[in-house]
């Protein structure tokens, strides 16, 4: 299973889901679909955003474990 650390990195920097949705140009909804694994895919523009707003590398943003399904 996949997931995104985004939460983690949001609260490690003291920004806000609002501040990052603002600079990303996304809704609240998506980032939450994005945070809680509601979606299926994710565009390469918005996972170089998150990476560039949250200051990370993609290796510290996902997350994926095998043995979940």
């Amino acid at each position: 299973m996949i997931s995104f650390n985004i939460d983690e990195l949001l609260r490690n920097r003291g920004k806000s889901k609002y501040w990052l949705c603002k600079n990303m140009n996304i809704t609240s909804r998506n980032l939450n679909r994005i945070i809680q694994g509601d979606t299926t895919s994710i565009s390469f523009k918005y996972l170089e955003d998150l990476c560039k707003y949250l200051d990370c590398e993609i290796g510290e943003l996902i997350s994926i474990d095998f043995d979940e399904e």
